[in-house]
Order: C-alpha cells, then structure tokens, then sequence
C-alpha cells in the first residue's frame, strides 16, 4: 500500500515537474543535466559536456600549433572522442598548462585551456587555472532533475538494496548510506536511539548527492561563506589568504536568507502576474497566426506578381513573333516576285520571248499599236540590269532584343520597402486638456495608408483591453480621459493587407484636475516699461531696460528693486483647477503661484515702501521671525525659477536643506489650485509629478499670477483645440 500511496505522489507531482522541463536540459547536448556544473557566467553544464567543449578547444589550440609548425601538415579532426580520450587530453591539457606557467618561456605554443564559450550564452567564459576542478557542482539542480526522472518513470520501482531476493520496492533512499530501503530493512539499519536514525532521508532515488558542498580550492574544507563581490560560495581559507582574501563575504545564513527572499519575492511576482501573462500568451498566438496567414498571403502576392510578369513577356514574345513571321513572309514575296521578272528576261521566256513574238508580226498597224508599249517595258528591265537591287534584305538586325537592361531589372527583382514599425514622438506628443498623440514613420520606408492608435489606462487592476481608434493620418487627438490617471499608448500601420509590428508603448499621465483656460491680463498691475504682451496675450516677456539699471544704483543705500507683476484674466472661486506653461531657459528671475483678488486690491492701494529696513543689507532685520508676518501681507503665493533651477519655498512642515529645495527646472511647469481645500501644487507637466505642495488662503477670486526680474519670458501651454487634429504626413 504504500508503495502504491509512493506512486500517487510522484504521479501528482509529475505534471507539475514536466511543465520545467526547459530548464533541466543542458545547452550543450540538449539532454537532462548528468552531473551539472555551474559556469562562471552562471550557466550550468553537464560534466561530460564541459569535458568535450575542453576537448575541442585544445584540438584547435593544437592543430593552431601544428600549422605553426609544420603549414603543410593536414587537419584530421575527431568527430567522436571517447570519455577516456578527452579525460586524458584534459589532464595533458592541464599539466602543459602547470609546466608552461613555470618556464612559458621554452614553448610560446604550448595551449592553455582555460576559456570556453558558454553554450548557454555564447559569452567566452574563463574557467581559471584549476579549470573544471574549480567550478561547483550544482546538486540543487541535479536534485530537481532526479525528481523530473522519477516522475518520468514513476511507473519503475526502485529496489530495495539491503533485501534477500526478491527484493522489495524500497520506500526511502538515506542520504548518508547512499542507498535505498524497504520499510523493514530501513528499521534493521537505523535502529532507534543509534546515531544512524539521525540521518537524512528522502524518497526512493538513485541519485545521491554529496552531504556536504566542499571548496573547490581546497577540497577538504567546507564551505560557510558567500562572496557577494563573486557571487559564489567560499571556505574560511578563500577569505584568508585565497582569492576572495579582499572581497566583500557575509555568512550562508545570512546569503540563504537574503537571496531566498529575493527569488520568493521574483517568483510571488510572477505568480501575481499569471493572468498577464496568459493574456500575452494569448497575444502571441494570435501574432503567430497572423505570421502564418501573412506569410501565405505573401507568398500568394509574390506568386501573383511573378504571373503578371510572364503574362506580360508571353504577350511581348507573341508580338515579336508575329512581327519577324510578317516581315519575313512580306520580304519573301517580294524577292520571288523579282525572281519570277528576271527569269522573264532569258530567250524564249516571260518578256523576251514575248518580244520575239512580236516582232514577227508584219501588220504595220498592229505592230504599231503594242510595240511602244513593250519597248518601255524592254527599257526598264535593260535599265534593271545595269543597277541591280534586291528587292528586299535578307537581314533582321532591327529584330534584335536588346534586353540587357530588363535583364538588370528581372536580376534586382526584391522586396519593395517594407513597411517600418512606426515610433511615437514624445516631444509632439502630449497630455493637455486633451491627449495629443502623434507619430512618425522612418524616412526610407513605406508610408501607412492608415493606422490605429491603441490606447488603454493604467491602473492597479492593470486592464489589458485596449481601446483602438483609427485614423489616416500621422496624429490624433483623444477626449475623455480620466483625470489623474496613467495612459498607455500604442500605434500600428496598415498598407493594404499588410500591418506594421506595434510601436513601442508610451505613457503619458493627465492632469490632476481639469484644465483652466486664460490669458496674461494687460490691465491689473500691468507695467508697461517693464513688461511686453505679444497680441494674442499668451506670452510675456520682461525687458531690462534703462529703468532697471537706474534703480539698481540705489542699491548702495539699502534700496531693492520691485518685481513686475502679471496675473491672468480668469478668476477661480471654487473646484480644482489645473494650467500649465513654459519658461525661457535664459530667465534670470521668474516666480509663479496664485494670488488674492482682495489682498491684491489691498497691496496695489497702499503704496510699497521700496526703502523698508527689512531688506537693507545692513539693518540687521532681515531675520526669520519676520517671514510669517511677511508672507501673510502679501497677495501672492509664489514658487521661484531661475538660472534653469526651481527652488522649493521655505516652509515650517517642510525639514529639507537648501540643496534638497534646489532641483532642475522642467521644461513645462504645472499648477494646481484646490480652492475648496486651500492648497496649492507645483508640478512637472511633462510626467505629472507633484514638486511641491502647500497650504494657501483662497479668499475672494484667486487668480495665476507670475513676477519676473530681469530677462526673461513665460509662455502658456496652448489648449489642444479641434485646430490641432490630424497632422498631415508632411509634418
């Protein structure tokens, strides 16, 4: 009963063990692994293998070093060496590599083999002095292949090794005795309380693997560390004065622990990601018929043309056969007609003889009446003969097929360009108040009639349905997104029948809140000396002119020069809201936020005292204690850009240094304004991360508002508008 209950098991665990099969054979003979040894690319090998691959690549370093030295000598290459021939080659191998380290200088030819090429990874891979005797014998591996024999042969018992005859079906393998037991002979061999009921036992196998992993270095230590700078286990005598003596080593307990949770972490993520993985599969076999249908299709359309072009030389030829057959009948006819008029001219034929005739006609008046007309016709044929001409020639030279350029043509008869996996442009393309996506083929391949943008959001439940949309042209626009979501794009062409590979995907991430709409107000606070609105209010630009440079010689006294003040023409009394914009790169001074309807009315009533103490550099006032007063008075709520750098506010709940509130600035800036919850966000518009949040005091209507000092200019993202669709492919 329980060697039948041993059967169910291993033949419960046989489906599950055949699915890895992949994986348990060997690169190189394409058999499950016999002995596997682990490469120091981390590849693993048979044995044998690795013996033969030994093999071949000392018979190429010594046939190298035959033709060194006799180059007319032949090649005899081995296609079968015996286990024994590449055993005692390996260990000649080995030995002229111990005496060449010692005198190199006696036999510059002598080969070294310590480099192979990986089957695995094709990658040269150096096995070191020791060679074979240096690299780790996977018994993990050899484990798990033992169990996928099992279950192969689930249906063969392995035998108990200590029965009288018959034997009995052995029930457990020890570990330490290296042999297998019934359930009786277990019991007579490992008697309770000895030292032998300690040992390790597992299911019937033929395979045992060592008890403990040994150094390779030093084949009688054990070993109990873990090179992370090698990745490979160690012994005490490899750290003190081997190979590893300067590497990083931590304890195997801690290496188990630490790379075990790595592989169940990898393992747990994979499994999580089961139904990913189906859906591609289900992809791919899809693709895999769409090959198969295209391929045929191909072949049907190569076919097709090849028929039109021998349909097409069928008919010419015809042509060119009747055309020679007509000219030859035509010049044929008229050569046998000159013939038959000269044989008329001989005595007594055709013209000749009828002469004769008349002229023994003695009727004067008869005579008359036909002799003038046959001596016109006697004066032709005697003026005949003194120039004779054939009536036709026997050439066809202008017959002649010069086909030497079609010949050239047929001869470079390929495949028409193929259609090229179109690419999206990240730099056109992007996530406004709507999506704009747009793309672009290779300039030397074939152009898309069509295409289909394939969209879908990203979210925790990771849906996989795509959305398609298809268009004529290189760009669409798309409506209707979710707010504050994540978007994947992908586009395809199509030229007839034929379909391009998908685009590499993209995502884009929208915007935190609906977009709000505005311009630069020309009216409120606007400084004309300092400030230019281009005509469509869009875009500002400050001038540092005369005036700048005459307030900065005040600076000598204490004196500060005012920023110039801009705000947009749209209030926002409530909701969240979201613009965006750009600033010049070579701006010295910009500040961007948002600003209060009622402080601001305030602050432009009551005239700013430019001489304030607060900012002399002398006063000694400019302390921290003055900020929150400060910062209360002011209508604006502002973040500063400048010099290609955006510095985060100080702020009490924010603890970071002044190199953390330093960062690059993004090329398009966001701001979001939650009136309701008195917050306002810097973003990075290009990817829709928040840079920095804080707490503002909406009251009244709350407008964009931006300063700037110096150079500099700011430009608004323009709104994706109907304008916007379809960019034709001359784009």
């Amino acid at each position: 009963m329980e060697g039948t209950g041993r059967r169910e098991s291993v033949g419960g665990q046989q489906g599950v063990i055949k699915n890895i099969e992949r994986e348990l054979v060997c690169p190189s003979c394409k058999e499950l692994y016999t002995h596997p040894l682990i490469l120091p690319c981390q590849h693993n090998i048979c044995h044998k293998c690795l013996k033969e691959l030994l093999y071949l690549t000392l018979e190429d370093s010594t046939d190298v070093s035959s033709e060194a030295s006799t180059p007319g000598s032949p090649r005899i290459r081995m296609t079968s060496p015996s286990v024994e021939r590449i055993d005692r080659l390996v260990r000649s191998a080995s030995q002229r590599s111990s005496l060449g380290r010692r005198g190199s200088k006696r036999n510059s030819l002598t080969p070294k083999i310590t480099t192979i090429s990986c089957p695995g990874c094709l990658h040269d891979v150096d096995l070191g002095e020791r060679g074979i005797n240096g690299l780790f014998r996977n018994v993990t591996l050899e484990a798990i292949v033992e169990r996928y024999r099992q279950a192969a042969r689930a249906a063969t018992a392995i035998m108990c090794d200590y029965c009288k005859p018959p034997a009995q079906e052995s029930t457990k393998s020890c570990m330490d005795c290296n042999a297998s037991f019934c359930n009786e002979c277990f019991k007579i061999n490992h008697p309770w309380g000895t030292v032998k009921a300690q040992y390790e036992y597992v299911g019937p196998t033929n395979q045992f693997r060592p008890k403990v992993l040994m150094c390779p270095e030093h084949e009688m230590e054990k070993v109990n560390m873990y090179c992370e700078i090698c990745r490979r286990p160690v012994c005490h005598l490899c750290k003190l004065g081997g190979a590893h003596a300067n590497h990083r080593v931590t304890t195997m307990s801690t290496a188990y622990k630490t790379l075990k949770e790595k592989l169940t972490k990898g393992i747990s993520y994979l499994i999580s990601k089961e139904s990913q993985v189906k859906d591609q599969l289900s992809e791919l076999e899809i693709l895999i018929k769409q090959t198969e249908s295209n391929g045929e299709k191909a072949k049907e359309d190569a076919t097709y043309n090849f028929e039109k072009l021998y349909n097409i030389l069928e008919e010419r030829k015809s042509f060119v056969m009747r055309s020679i057959e007509n000219s030859k009948s035509l010049r044929l006819e008229k050569l046998k007609n000159q013939v038959e008029e000269y044989q008329g001219l001989l005595e007594n034929n055709g013209l000749v003889g009828y002469a004769q005739e008349v002229l023994k006609e003695t009727d004067h008046s008869c005579f008359v009446q036909i002799a003038k007309q046959l001596h016109i016709r006697i004066q032709k044929a005697s003026d005949s003969l003194k120039s004779f001409r054939p009536a036709a020639q026997p050439g066809f030279e202008e017959y002649f097929l010069d086909v030497a350029q079609e010949e050239d043509l047929l001869g470079e008869i390929a495949f028409s360009k193929a259609l090229a996996m179109p690419e999206i442009n990240m730099e056109q393309s992007k996530i406004y108040n709507k999506a704009r996506i747009c793309w672009q083929e290779p300039s030397d391949s074939l152009s898309a009639d069509s295409y289909v943008l394939e969209y879908r959001r990203l979210d925790k439940n990771e849906d996989l349905l795509w959305n398609e949309i298809e268009t004529a042209n290189t760009s669409k626009i798309l409506s209707d997104l979710e707010l504050n979501s994540q978007y994947c794009f992908r586009v395809k062409g199509f030229r007839g029948s034929t379909s391009t590979p998908l685009s590499k995907e993209v995502v884009l991430h929208t915007p935190p809140a609906p977009v709000f709409s505005f311009l630069f107000d020309d009216k409120c606070g606007y400084n004309k000396e300092h400030l230019m609105l281009n005509a469509q209010r869009d875009t500002v630009e400050s001038m540092a002119g005369i005036s700048l440079l005459l307030g900065a010689e005040r600076v000598q006294v204490g004196c500060y020069t005012c920023l110039d003040y801009i705000i947009g023409d749209t209030g926002i009394t409530k909701g969240r809201h979201f613009w965006a914009f750009s600033i010049e790169s070579h701006s010295y001074l910009v500040k961007v936020g948002v600003a209060s309807d009622i402080k601001l009315q305030e602050w432009l009533h009551n005239p700013r005292d430019i001489s304030s103490p607060r900012y002399d550099q002398d006063s000694g006032h400019d302390s921290g204690s003055e900020d929150t007063s400060y910062d209360s008075s002011q209508p604006f709520t502002l973040a500063t850009i400048g010099m290609k750098k955006l510095f985060i506010p100080k702020s009490s709940h924010v603890t970071c240094t002044a190199a953390e509130r330093v960062i690059p600035l993004p090329t398009r800036i966001g701001i979001c304004l939650d009136y309701d919850e008195g917050k306002v966000g810097f973003y990075d518009a290009n990817i829709m991360k928040c840079l920095y949040e804080r707490d503002v005091d909406c009251i009244g209507t709350m407008y964009p508002a931006f300063a700037l000092l110096g150079g500099g200019a700011i430009h608004l993202e323009e709104v994706i508008t109907a304008n916007h669709l379809d960019y034709s492919h001359e784009i």
